[in-house]
């Protein structure tokens, strides 16, 4: 299990940097603003630009990474 606080810290960098939440099951979770996520005790709720959310347990958080920022002529 990840430490909540280490997702509380990635919200709080300037400039803020997208990011994927790995779960224990395989799936990755993105996180593009710090606006669509929010941390409770043990749950954390990502919300997507189509309105998709998910109800994640803390638990099953295993790891963060960084996702690459697309180039302005759309290469990474």
């Amino acid at each position: 299990m990840l430490n909540l606080k280490t997702i509380r810290e990635r919200l709080h960098e300037a400039p803020f940097k997208p990011f994927n939440i790995h779960l224990s099951d395989g799936r990755r979770i993105f996180v593009e603003h710090p606006d669509f996520i929010s941390l409770g005790g043990s749950v954390v709720v990502v919300t997507s630009l189509d309105d998709t959310i998910q109800r994640l347990d803390a638990l099953h958080i295993v790891s963060l990474d960084d996702v690459p920022l697309k180039k302005r002529n759309g290469k990474h």
